[in-house]
């Protein structure tokens, strides 16, 4: 069952202006040590973090709030399962929102889907729900 979807376009121009306007302070505020890290590991930086950051805009979006209710950058976690599948790591308030979210006795996911094609890149977030015995 699908408790929320979000989308999100993120122009990596803008990005890019935003780092060498606020440098540090933009990354600590939006982005996780753990995504910071990613991203300055290839060879464009701001495409990696526009990802993150329209995937943190699209999951704040399918939670329904925004960045309200207690809902913050940092509660949204972009990380990449081994096979390299962006998936949402989610605490915080982001993480209280999505259990009132979550009907009892089922489990939830958070599905993301990203691309970039400069000047853009964009995210998809689905929050499902499955009954934990399998069936959905």
């Amino acid at each position: 069952m699908i408790l929320g979807i979000g989308t999100d376009l993120c122009d990596i121009r803008r990005i890019e202006k935003t780092l060498e306007r606020f440098g540090d302070r933009f990354l600590r505020r939006v982005f996780t040590e753990s995504e910071q890290a990613k991203a300055f590991r290839r060879s464009n930086p701001a495409a990696s973090l526009a990802q993150s950051f329209a995937a943190k805009e699209a999951c704040a979006k399918a939670l329904g709030t925004g960045f309200r209710q207690g809902v913050f950058w940092r509660d949204m976690v972009v990380v990449n399962l081994p096979t390299g599948q962006p998936y949402m790591k989610i605490t915080g308030g982001a993480l209280a929102r999505m259990q009132k979210l979550t009907p009892s006795g089922m489990k939830v996911e958070v599905l993301v889907s990203q691309s970039d094609e400069y000047p853009l890149a964009n995210a998809i977030v689905i929050i499902e729900a499955r009954a934990t015995d399998g069936t959905s």
